[in-house]
């Protein structure tokens, strides 16, 4: 009865997950699809595209390996970058792993660790009480293919177009970005700040002595990493959101 009752309880997850999962997996398929685009730019053909999606559910850790691809940077600055950019799912695992019954299983860790984006996390962390795994599954069976079938689709179709069709539709991966970036920034003016220096910082990189001369990707590393060192010196959180993660 228990092993039956169980079973009814995933079931149920899981059809609840692949709910949640609709509406996510049409907005992956947007952003991926100009992915797509920026791997056809950076030489990536649609199958390269589409694998490296598969291995890769972050947007902008894919976005940074890309761009770094097509600037020729190596494999250690590659290695770096996507490390910094990809930090913040560190701290998504963590709260999720306390969400987590005790004693679950590691292959449902990992299968949670490598579907676990934005998106999917909120969906796994607003459960209440214990975070059942089939939600999770649910929501990535129906994300994470159009997460893969965007970016292929999108290097396919920057490979089939004319190179002035493929540079407009460039422009749609600069749209997602500020879709990303002012909300925060409208709620709080110190991020906007941050990001006003970012760009100022980027910029005069581009043209100060030295640093001009380093490769792009280094000068992204330096950047972020002085930028949010000082930043998280200057104005540092004194309250955690910990809403929605129960003890355990």
């Amino acid at each position: 009865m228990k092993a039956k009752s169980a079973s009814k309880e995933n079931k149920a997850a899981f059809k609840k997950g692949l709910k949640a999962g609709i509406p996510i997996g049409i907005g992956y398929f947007a952003v991926a699809f100009s992915l797509g685009i920026a791997a056809k730019n950076s030489g990536l053909t649609p199958l390269e595209a589409g694998f490296a999606s598969f291995l890769c559910n972050a947007s902008a850790g894919e976005y940074v390996g890309f761009a770094l691809i097509g600037a020729g940077a190596s494999y250690l600055e590659m290695f770096l970058m996507s490390f910094i950019a990809n930090a913040r799912y560190f701290l998504m695992s963590c709260a999720m792993s306390q969400k987590l019954k005790p004693g679950t299983k590691l292959i449902h860790r990992l299968l949670i660790g490598y579907g676990l984006t934005d998106e999917i996390f909120a969906v796994g962390i607003s459960q209440i009480g214990y975070a059942n795994p089939f939600v999770n599954y649910g929501a990535i069976i129906v994300a994470g293919p159009c997460w893969w079938a965007g970016t292929f689709l999108g290097a396919f179709a920057g490979a089939l177009l004319p190179g002035r069709v493929v540079s407009a539709l460039s422009v749609a991966l600069f749209g997602m970005f500020i879709a990303i970036i002012i909300p925060p920034a409208k709620k709080d003016k110190i991020i906007a700040g941050i990001i006003v220096v970012c760009f100022a910082l980027s910029s005069a990189a581009t043209y100060l002595p030295y640093i001009r001369d380093l490769s792009e990707g280094t000068r992204t590393i330096i950047l972020t990493v002085v930028i949010s060192a000082l930043a998280a010196i200057i104005f540092p959180r004194k309250d955690l959101d910990t809403e929605g993660v129960n003890e355990t």
